[in-house]
């Protein structure tokens, strides 16, 4: 099994597990690899836990110790009582490896691994629920950039934005299409969040900052925007689920990035991100409208 960097990134954190309840400090980390066959010591001039974690991965790419690493991470039995956390573990980090074409599948306390002949999305369910990208593709979205009720500047750039957008794809500008799909859904979400300020910030999945409070909109990530308009109910379970590959299109910005991490988009994973958008659009246009008839029935 060989894994793409932003892959290992994932796994890196949930194996060092900050500002959770699993952390491990340096000295569990050094004994979680250890279980792999590393000899190393824990003490002065240790490397910071990321780097240490992220070099050990490295070094396991392709090799069976990588499976076995990942087994050991979702061992069971270190959540017993939290069986739903460890699947959505278990399913976050299958919506990466879905691009390195391999899945995690738990059946009951046995962690397998399922190579794919495509792209599959997991769908929520680390217990074997699969949905193709080809069936996304299939549904059809409305999308009124005029019924959303936006600035009107902010209407005509959508507008222009997406034609534009249609352009690249067509023409096999890939990655392009890519920034501008993930640029827009974040100006988006943006909006909607000023339009709905207190609803995005009493929301659970809202970022904070250190002291608790919650960043401001500026401060957000598109991941942010995406999980708390989820829970909002703005955007639908489809669109959080196809969502990662365009809110990590800022990393793909720098050439140094988007080399480190392997991440060369073909056409169809630009005709996903596009769909994306297009579901995210439909969306807040029919929440846009289920609001205002809550107003008017207020």
């Amino acid at each position: 099994m060989q894994l793409n960097t932003k892959t290992l990134e994932q796994l890196r954190i949930i194996i060092n597990g900050d500002e959770t309840s699993d952390k491990r400090s340096g000295p569990k980390l050094v004994g979680f690899f250890m279980e792999l066959g590393f000899e190393d010591e824990y003490g002065q001039g240790f490397p910071s836990r990321w780097a240490y974690t992220d070099e050990k991965l490295k070094q396991i790419n392709g090799t069976p110790n990588l499976e076995q690493c990942i087994r050991n991470t979702f061992s069971v039995i270190n959540f017993v009582g939290r069986i739903s956390y460890l699947d959505s573990l278990i399913d976050s980090l299958n919506q990466y490896m879905a691009f390195d074409k391999w899945m995690i599948i738990r059946d009951n306390n046995i962690i397998t691994f399922k190579q794919l002949d495509e792209i599959i999305i997991n769908t929520g369910n680390a217990k074997l629920t699969e949905l193709k990208e080809n069936d996304f593709l299939k549904q059809s979205f409305t999308v009124n950039i005029d019924a959303l009720n936006l600035d009107p500047n902010v209407n005509r750039i959508i507008k222009s934005r997406l034609t534009e957008i249609e352009k690249c794809i067509n023409n096999d500008a890939s990655l392009a299409s890519i920034f501008l799909i993930g640029s827009t859904m974040e100006g988006l979400l943006f909006a909607m969040a000023s339009i709905y300020p207190q609803q995005y910030n009493q929301a659970q999945s809202a970022p904070k900052e250190k002291d608790g409070k919650i960043k401001r909109f500026s401060d957000w990530t598109l991941n942010n925007f995406i999980d708390v308009s989820f829970e909002i109910g703005l955007l639908n379970q489809d669109v959080k689920r196809f969502s990662h590959v365009v809110r990590d299109f800022r990393n793909y910005i720098h050439p140094y990035e988007q080399m480190k991490s392997k991440f060369y988009p073909d056409k169809q994973t630009a005709l996903i991100c596009f769909q994306v958008l297009k579901a995210a659009l439909s969306q807040i246009e029919n929440f846009r409208k289920n609001k205002q008839e809550e107003l008017n029935h207020g």
